[in-house]
């Protein structure tokens, strides 16, 4: 009788701790559009191998029947999805006039009704787009995963100070890992 108790309460537990895990994740594709990549209006620095990196996720995220997001920012020319990461027409599209993609649209309402509690985050500028939509989403008590290979920005300028593409984007990942758990495609798709 004492092993049926013990396993009973086992099960229990077990079933306690995978109900507390069971929370939905998305895959949140930030602004991977055509404007940024050469010949563009805002061309990045390689932003190929950012898209190329959000498209393995992509695949992981369709074959695991998982929801996927794809946020594109209003803006003409360029401002279609790039091919190498293009929706599919079941999966939700969020257009956005602002930074920060919470700003102006649906996004959190259709996170909290699909019962999304993880965002796996990655996109296009690390420094603006990216940097403000892992900020606000862990704002809003999301858990985050930002894919640094997934993610691509460009070089500045403040005053005749140029600031290399590299240096703003470790820089802007270096403040995020305060806001999200920060890996690399293959950490990821690893788990």
């Amino acid at each position: 009788m004492k092993r049926i108790i013990l396993s009973f309460i086992t099960l229990m537990l077990i079933i306690l701790n995978l109900s507390a895990q069971s929370g939905k994740k998305a895959l949140l594709i930030i602004d991977i559009q055509d404007f940024y990549f050469p010949g563009g209006q805002s061309a990045l620095v390689e932003p190929e191998k950012a898209a190329t990196n959000a498209a393995l996720l992509l695949n992981k995220f369709r074959n695991d029947n998982m929801t996927v997001i794809h946020v594109r920012h209003n803006s003409d020319p360029g401002g279609e999805i790039n091919d190498i990461v293009k929706p599919l027409p079941s999966e939700k599209i969020v257009s956005k006039d602002a930074v920060n993609c919470f700003v102006g649209t649906d996004l959190l309402d259709f996170l909290k009704t699909n019962k999304i509690d993880t965002l796996v985050i990655c996109g296009m500028q690390t420094h603006m787009c990216v940097e403000a939509a892992t900020r606000a989403a862990s704002d809003y008590g999301f858990k985050c995963i930002l894919i640094h290979d997934a993610c691509a920005t460009k070089d500045l300028k403040f005053g005749d100070k140029i600031i290399k593409a590299e240096d703003v984007h470790y820089s802007t990942l270096s403040t995020l890992k305060n806001y999200a758990q920060v890996i690399s495609t293959k950490e990821y798709l690893n788990k």
